[in-house]
């Protein structure tokens, strides 16, 4: 079965705030720490500069209550998310905590970047592995749906399921994608099993990796595949510049150690084929990225 686990390259001059280190003994504010420094960082590895905080966003995505008719592809949902009144991004109400990253606009802008770098990232590709028509695919953790819903224009004789936390993908969607509101951690209901699937960047929101495989190994077809892409967030360079002294190491040292304080692994991408191979997966093939952080790569490609 195919793995694609990603490596992130880095080295990005930064500031880092000590006092920080000061407070990470109250479980309040490392749960804050680690919303906001992550949302930080995940914005620096696409533009390689500090982001200010988003301004405060009002409830815009909101579904229709059980009982109404929904747009295609979304399904029926009591609640979207809820704002903390001291923090201005949004977040998921469904399994709230449960997951560190908001869901506002701003947090969507950010997937949908994302996914364009790993497009260009994997020359185009949605998928490395080699299946040519799919019945049918799960995208876990679906985000924005923006993958699932190139996917379903790229093959409309495929079914598409994309689930995920937040409810917060688009209301028109091709015919054979929709979108349901489901904890992957939570015991699989799916009434059929799948030739693909498909899952990417959870790092820092998985509790039990193990057991997420062995579910998704439990509802691929036989013959079909699971592919899962994701990071390692410890930042490098190649040439030594970067030394645990400077304070973006210190900074990122501070960031991965609150994720694994909040009980999840900011690093899945290195044991991601042990977790395959672990689950039951054959012939698991695993691929390593380079993600640089800033705009001064050698390679024009990356």
């Amino acid at each position: 079965m195919q793995a694609a686990p990603f490596s992130h390259a880095s080295h990005l001059p930064g500031r880092f705030d000590h006092s920080f280190q000061n407070l990470l003994g109250d479980d309040v504010f490392r749960s804050h720490l680690v919303s906001l420094i992550y949302a930080t960082l995940t914005h620096l590895a696409h533009v390689g500069a500090f982001i200010p905080d988003p301004p405060l966003l009002l409830l815009d995505r909101k579904c229709l209550p059980v009982g109404k008719k929904n747009p295609p592809g979304i399904v029926n949902c009591t609640c979207v998310s809820y704002q903390l009144p001291v923090m201005p991004e949004r977040y998921h109400a469904y399994k709230d905590g449960s997951y560190v990253m908001p869901n506002d606009e701003a947090e969507l802008d950010r997937l949908d970047i994302t996914h364009q770098k790993l497009r260009i990232l994997l020359d185009h590709k949605l998928l490395l592995c080699p299946v040519k028509t799919p019945g049918r695919v799960l995208d876990v953790g679906t985000g924005t749906g923006i993958w699932a819903i190139e996917y379903g224009d790229d093959h409309p004789d495929t079914e598409i399921v994309g689930t995920d936390l937040s409810p917060t993908q688009p209301s028109w969607v091709p015919p054979n994608v929709k979108f349901e509101v489901d904890d992957c951690e939570e015991p699989w209901t799916f009434p059929q099993k799948f030739d693909v699937i498909h899952a990417r960047y959870l790092a820092a929101a998985i509790v039990d990796w193990p057991k997420l495989m062995a579910q998704a190994f439990q509802f691929t077809n036989p013959g079909g595949y699971s592919e899962f892409q994701d990071y390692d967030l410890v930042y490098y360079s190649e040439d030594g510049t970067l030394t645990e002294e400077l304070p973006i190491s210190k900074w990122i040292t501070t960031l991965l150690q609150a994720a694994r304080d909040f009980g999840r692994d900011p690093c899945p991408g290195p044991k991601l084929g042990g977790y395959m191979r672990d689950a039951g997966f054959k012939d698991v093939q695993v691929s390593k990225y380079k993600i640089p952080i800033g705009p001064w790569a050698k390679d024009p490609h990356l």
